[in-house]
């Protein structure tokens, strides 16, 4: 989709490179390249060198030269070719060339050395992994996944636009799911209609170019933490969870929500309601100056309370933005403190010994009066209908 240059954005990665005496960042991951230049690529064949003085260079597919044109915000953009006939290499080797010349006239360079997740590219969730031919093309490099992190983790006001149309998406999509969910469907059944909702009335908005839908769907005895999406039914009482992503032209929203048909057995309203409070008091700990640490002990101390210590074993909150899961993870063992226009996702959830339980998510815009809720679906258990 195309946006007017974010030059917020692009200055504050600029003052970072002046504080780290960096050149030049040479980036393959698809979101740095996307965070640098508004281009998503397809198959993750792309690069981008961003100078700290001058125009950026973007490498891409020839086959994606509509793309380019269309949503990238620099005009030196470099091509190579998929099959080449005079070269038998496969196509990152021919990026890598471009990467490597882009970058020749400057001195200290910065490389994604210390990547640990990327996001993938807008035609399968299967991202390019780096060779060791790109690290060893640049022998000097210092690392830049720490710069990009702190950049990254405040978002401007055209990327908080951004997260709000998946936040939207997502949200939509839920509706859809509650006015069809009923008894007997299969977990696998109602993620294919809130899958469908996304992918096809998402991307009939105006305002996105491709909306992508990513679920697990979890009802009753199945909710539980990393497990698949199965066939389990719907049984009227319980209720069945949606872990939610969305898309939408490299930004995302990720959620947790949760749908009921009929009325909610006493043992579950009785845990929604015990973990609704330690989820307000989690959003109160997500405000500007306040420490990262104090929110994951605080909520882990509040599910200690209700009779479930060590819960839960996924994390309680990390940032989002060009990926679903990015810097900030506030954790124990971490430091630092909240600022404002983060965007977080906040999870506390619990599973009890044989499958069921909830969890709550949802992101939130960190301001100057606290914790802004993105998404405008209910939390807690929804009821169909």
């Amino acid at each position: 989709m195309s946006y007017p240059r974010d030059d917020a954005k692009l200055e504050r990665v600029r003052e970072l490179m002046a504080d780290e005496s960096l050149d030049a960042l040479v980036v393959r991951a698809p979101d740095n390249v996307l965070y640098l230049t508004n281009f998503w690529g397809m198959k993750g064949y792309d690069a981008c060198v961003f100078p700290r003085d001058g125009e950026p260079v973007l490498i891409c597919l020839e086959a994606s030269a509509e793309d380019a044109a269309r949503d990238g915000w620099t005009s030196d953009v470099r091509y190579i070719r998929g099959y080449a006939e005079d070269d038998p290499r496969p196509p990152i080797a021919r990026t890598l060339d471009a990467a490597v010349a882009a970058a020749r006239p400057y001195g200290r360079i910065g490389l994604e050395l210390s990547l640990g997740t990327q996001a993938s590219d807008r035609m399968v969730g299967e991202p390019t992994t780096f060779t060791k031919a790109w690290f060893d093309a640049f022998p000097a490099a210092g690392d830049a996944t720490p710069l990009l992190a702190r950049a990254r983790a405040l978002k401007t006001e055209q990327e908080i636009a951004r997260v709000r149309i998946a936040n939207e998406i997502a949200a939509q999509a839920m509706h859809a799911v509650r006015r069809r969910l009923e008894p007997g469907m299969t977990e696998s059944q109602a993620a294919a209609i809130w899958q469908g909702h996304v992918h096809g009335e998402g991307t009939a908005r105006d305002d996105v170019e491709l909306a992508l839908p990513f679920s697990l769907v979890w009802s009753g005895k199945g909710i539980k933490t990393f497990t698949a999406t199965a066939d389990l039914p719907v049984v009227e009482g319980e209720p069945v969870l949606f872990e939610i992503w969305v898309c939408a032209d490299g930004y995302w929203a990720d959620h947790t929500k949760n749908l009921v048909v009929g009325d909610l057995k006493p043992e579950y309203a009785e845990l929604e309601q015990q973990l609704l409070e330690v989820y307000a008091e989690a959003i109160e700990c997500c405000s500007p100056g306040r420490s990262m640490a104090e929110l994951d002990s605080t909520v882990r101390a509040g599910l200690e309370r209700m009779g479930y210590g060590g819960q839960p074993t996924h994390p309680i909150c990390h940032g989002v933005g060009a990926r679903a899961h990015e810097p900030p993870y506030p954790h124990q063992a971490g430091g630092g403190t909240f600022e404002e226009t983060m965007v977080l996702a906040v999870e506390p959830g619990v599973y009890w010994p044989g499958g069921g339980g909830l969890r709550v998510e949802d992101n939130f815009l960190l301001t100057s009066d606290g914790a802004v809720k993105l998404s405008p679906f209910p939390d807690g258990v929804v009821r169909c209908g």
